[in-house]
């Protein structure tokens, strides 16, 4: 197993040229004081970390593990939701803020939107599907002359002993 090096021995690697100021006094209280510097907040643990753990899996904190499309219907019916609410809330206050406003006109008015979102939304996951129910384009490309033989083929299969005679039209 590779192991990062330790940043509390001295390193040197082998090949390099040495430095000459790197054997002075104040290089060598330099280091020591990096060293001691470093000791102050480093931890090495060496223990081996185990391949699979016993522990079962804990659910975290907010939402509970679903699947994408669990999770993608979920994210929908949230904005969904949030949306209605906004929607709703404009509603109202225009009619407070107007003293008097038909509930009829107010409810065509913020709710052709939200279902010509819907309309819209639909057609598309319809129009989705189709695109990816048909077949794909297949083209041909051909290099040189090319021959169509559209010529039929007619079988006659007769005998106790099958035996099969095929005959081209001239």
């Amino acid at each position: 197993m590779n192991r990062l090096p330790d940043p509390l021995q001295p390193t040197t690697q082998a090949g390099q040229p040495t430095d000459q100021t790197a054997d002075t006094p104040l290089a060598r209280a330099v280091e020591a004081a990096i060293i001691e510097e470093l000791a102050k907040t480093y931890h090495r643990d060496d223990t081996p970390l185990p391949a699979i753990g016993s522990a079962p899996p804990v659910v975290q904190d907010g939402r509970p593990p679903m699947s994408q499309r669990a999770t993608d219907a979920s994210a929908l019916m949230l904005a969904g939701g949030a949306t209605t609410v906004m929607v709703g809330g404009t509603a109202s206050l225009v009619m407070l803020a107007s003293g008097y406003a038909d509930p009829t006109v107010c409810a065509i008015v913020f709710g052709a939107p939200a279902v010509m979102v819907l309309a819209l939304s639909r057609l598309m996951a319809k129009a989705k599907a189709v695109a990816e129910a048909a077949p794909a384009p297949v083209h041909h490309h051909y290099n040189g002359p090319v021959t169509v033989d559209q010529r039929s083929l007619n079988t006659q299969t007769r005998g106790v002993i099958a035996n099969t005679r095929n005959h081209l039209p001239k």
